[in-house]
C-alpha cells in the first residue's frame, strides 16, 4: 500500500518547559563573560552577565511604568541592541511584545495600534525616507490606548531607563513568579496581500522551543557567533537568531539597522561569524557584490536560508564558495513559530537543494486534497497541514480568521503546495494562489524558476501567471540580467526551455526588470507583478 504524506519529528530531546526569561537565567549562569550580543554599526557589545542586567533594569523601569502581565507592548523599530533588549524585558514581566514592521505607514501602524490595543511603543527615531515622531504624531490623537512612545536613541530611552529602580525588585520576582510558558508573548502581523494584517499570537512555549530545536538541528553551541541581518521583526530574526542563540550561549551579531550586503559580510568577516542568516534575495545579493571574493568568509560553516523557495543554483553557491558547508534550508510561516521543516548538517546536496527538509522534532506535518482535506499519497502536490507545540494560539481578536487557517483538530493550513517524497523529505511547489491554470494543466511556477536560474544570462527570476484569452492564464517569466549590457530576449528564453520544458510551461512572455517589489521580510511580492503586468 502506498504510504501517506504524513509524517512526525521523533526526539530523544524533550521540549522545553519554562519562559523565555528562566531560559535566559540558565544561559547566564552557565556562560556569564561569553559575548550574547554584539552590534557592529555602534561597536556597543554585552556579555550574558551584561545584557542580563540591562535586560532586567529594562523591566524594572516596565514595571514603574505600570505595564502589567498581558498589556501589549509595541515596537516599530530596525534592528538594533535595544530591539533585543525590548524582547527580552517584555518577556520577563508578561507583557506582550507587537513586532511592527518598520516599513508600514501611517494608516498600518494607526490599525496595529488600535487593533493590538497597544499602551507603550518603543520606535526609532528614523530610518531612510521614514520620519517615526512625525508618524506617531499624525495618529496618536486616533489611537486612545497608548498612552506613551519612547524613541531609541532619544532622552525619552533614558528617561524609562530612569524609572528602573532596585526598590522594585520583589514586584519584578513576584511577577516572574505568576508566568508561565503558555502565556501570550508576542504578536506578529503577517504581511497580507489584501487587506490588513492579522495578528498571529505567539507564546513562550512556541517561540522558545522553535529556536532551541532550529538551533539543536545546526549544532548551536556557545562557540557560535551568528549573523543576523534579517530583520527582527519577522520570526527569522527574533526566533530563530535571538531565540536560537541564547538558548544555546551563541552570540548574536547586528551587521546593520537594515539588510545591506556589503556590511552583513564586513561583519561576517570582522567578527568572525560562525553562521549567516538570509532570504534567497539576500544570499544572491551578497553573492553579486563586484568584491565579494576579497570578504574572508572562512569563519562560516553553517546559516539558515528561508522566507521563500531557495533557488538550486543559489544554494549551490552558498556552499562552495561563502564556506557554509553546513547551511540549512528552514520552512515554515509566523502562524507555526515559524519553522515546521528543515534540512540536517549530514544531508546531501541534493536534499539541501532540491527540498526543504523534513519535520523538526515534536512536530506533525501531512500532505492533502487541499477540497476533500483527505491525506494524499506521498509523491502527490496537496496542501501542507502542521500540527504542535509551534501552531500559535490564534490571531489577536479575530476567531473567526483563526477558524479559518486551524482547523478543529489543531492543524494549521499553510496555504502552500507541497509534495512529499518517499523518505519524508518535501517540497514546496508554490503556493495554491500562486498556481497557473493555463488550458486546464496546472503549472507550478517553482519548477519553471529553478529550471530558468540555470540560464547564464539570468540572475534572479520570478514567474506568475497573468490573463490570456484563450488558455484562461499564459506564463509570464521577470528576469534580472546578470548583465545590463547583455539583456535576454524572449526568443532565447523560449528556445532555452525548448524540449525541456512541457510546451504548456514555456513562458510565452518575458518582464526585464532591474528588482522585484519586496516585502521587508524580503518575499517577492508576486501578487504586485500579477497586477501590473497582466
Amino acid at each position: 500500500m502506498t504510504e501517506l504524506s504524513y509524517a512526525h519529528g521523533t526526539s530523544g530531546t524533550a521540549l522545553l518547559g519554562d519562559t523565555i526569561g528562566a531560559s535566559l537565567d540558565r544561559a547566564v549562569a552557565a556562560w556569564p563573560d561569553r559575548e550574547a550580543l554584539v552590534d557592529v554599526p555602534s561597536g556597543r557589545r554585552w556579555t550574558y552577565a551584561r545584557f542580563a542586567a540591562d535586560v532586567d533594569r529594562l523591566a524594572y523601569a516596565l514595571l514603574a511604568s505600570g505595564v502589567a502581565k498581558g498589556d501589549r507592548v509595541g515596537i516599530w523599530a530596525v534592528n538594533c541592541p535595544e530591539w533585543v533588549l525590548v524582547q527580552y524585558a517584555t518577556a520577563r514581566i508578561g507583557a506582550i511584545m507587537v513586532n511592527i514592521n518598520p516599513a508600514y505607514r501611517t494608516h498600518e501602524v494607526e490599525y496595529v495600534l488600535k487593533q493590538a490595543g497597544i499602551s507603550l511603543l518603543f520606535a526609532s527615531l528614523s530610518h531612510k525616507t521614514s520620519d517615526y515622531r512625525a508618524m506617531v504624531g499624525q495618529v496618536r490623537g486616533n489611537c486612545p490606548q497608548l498612552r506613551e512612545t519612547v524613541y531609541i536613541g532619544d532622552p525619552s530611552w533614558d528617561a524609562l531607563i530612569g524609572r528602573g529602580i532596585p526598590d522594585l525588585h520583589e514586584d519584578f520576582r513576584v511577577r516572574g513568579s505568576e508566568l508561565s510558558c503558555d502565556d501570550p508573548i508576542n504578536i506578529q502581523y503577517t504581511s497580507g496581500t489584501t487587506g490588513f494584517p492579522k495578528g498571529a499570537t505567539l507564546s513562550h512555549h512556541n517561540i522558545l522551543n522553535n529556536g532551541y530545536f532550529v538551533g539543536e538541528l545546526i549544532a548551536y553551541s556557545e562557540q557560535d557567533r551568528i549573523c543576523v541581518p534579517v530583520p527582527f521583526y519577522h520570526c527569522f530574526g527574533m526566533v530563530m537568531g535571538n531565540l536560537a542563540a541564547t538558548s544555546h550561549g551563541a552570540c548574536i551579531v547586528i551587521p546593520a539597522p537594515s539588510f545591506d550586503p556589503a556590511a552583513t559580510l564586513k561583519a561576517v568577516e570582522r567578527e568572525r561569524c560562525t553562521s549567516l542568516y538570509g532570504v534567497p534575495t539576500m544570499f544572491i545579493a551578497e553573492l553579486n557584490l563586484p568584491d565579494f571574493a576579497t570578504y574572508d568568509l572562512s569563519s562560516l560553516r553553517t546559516g539558515i536560508m528561508a522566507g521563500s523557495p531557495c533557488p538550486v543554483e543559489v544554494m549551490k553557491r552558498v556552499v562552495a564558495e561563502m564556506h557554509m558547508e553546513e547551511v540549512s534550508i528552514c520552512y515554515g510561516m509566523t502562524e507555526t513559530s515559524p519553522v515546521s521543516l528543515q534540512t540536517r548538517r549530514d544531508d546531501d546536496l541534493e536534499h539541501r537543494t532540491g527540498t526543504v527538509g523534513r519535520v523538526l522534532p515534536h512536530i506533525e506535518v501531512k500532505i492533502v486534497d487541499p477540497v476533500s482535506g483527505v491525506t494524499l499519497p506521498r509523491g502527490s502536490a496537496g496542501e501542507l497541514c502542521t500540527r504542535g507545540y509551534s501552531v500559535m494560539l490564534g490571531y489577536w481578536d479575530e476567531p473567526e480568521k483563526t477558524a479559518e487557517a486551524v482547523d478543529s483538530g489543531r492543524w494549521m493550513h499553510t496555504g502552500d503546495l507541497a509534495v512529499m517524497l518517499d523518505d519524508g523529505y518535501v517540497q514546496i511547489v508554490g503556493r495554491i494562489k500562486d498556481m497557473i491554470i493555463r488550458g486546464g494543466e496546472n503549472i507550478y511556477p517553482r519548477e519553471i524558476e529553478e529550471f530558468l536560474y540555470a540560464h547564464p544570462k539570468i540572475a534572479d527570476v520570478q514567474v506568475v501567471g497573468v490573463p490570456h484569452e484563450k488558455y484562461g492564464e499564459e506564463v509570464l517569466a521577470c528576469v534580472i540580467p546578470r548583465d545590463s549590457g547583455d539583456l535576454l530576449t524572449l526568443e532565447e528564453l523560449r528556445a532555452f526551455c525548448e524540449g525541456r520544458l512541457a510546451h504548456y510551461k514555456v513562458p510565452s512572455r518575458l518582464r526585464i526588470m532591474e528588482s522585484f517589489p519586496m516585502t521587508v521580510s524580503g518575499k517577492v511580492r508576486k501578487i504586485e507583478l500579477r497586477e501590473k503586468y497582466g
